[in-house]
């Protein structure tokens, strides 16, 4: 009889530890929009020679649906921009300004067509951003 009470404790106590367990799991969600980099500027692009293998922004070329957004991730060690347009030829259309090391810039395309853009800091590093 008392294996019994304590197997019985023991199933009420296990039971009510699963239930605050799921519960903390529901509490727990992820955001809609968890901002992930679409595009991510890798280690030593800051060295001239990522513009032969187009890997200073990978991708260097990004296609995207009207009303999307692009998130670029600044994943080297040094500061590096996104800014619209080409090198000596900025469009004004964004400009992260200076990124640091694992910081993020997002910018809507509400428009079509292609945008080029750069790194002040770097003008080897070029990118395409395509909305269709």
């Amino acid at each position: 009889m008392i294996y019994v009470g304590i197997v019985g404790a023991i199933v009420l106590a296990l039971a009510a530890v699963a239930a605050q367990a799921s519960t903390t799991e529901a509490k727990v969600e992820k955001p809609e929009n968890t901002n992930e980099p679409d595009v991510i500027m890798p280690t030593k692009v800051s060295r001239p020679g990522c513009e032969e293998t187009d890997s200073c922004y990978v991708p260097h070329i990004i296609t995207i649906k009207q009303g999307e957004q692009v998130t670029w991730l600044n994943g080297d060690v040094a500061f590096h921009s996104v800014t619209s347009g080409l090198y000596g030829n900025p469009s004004d259309l964004f400009d992260s300004g200076h990124l640091d090391p694992q910081e993020k810039f997002t910018v809507p395309f509400n428009e079509t067509g292609t945008f080029d853009y750069f790194c002040t800091l770097h003008p080897w590093m070029v990118g395409k951003v395509i909305v269709e």
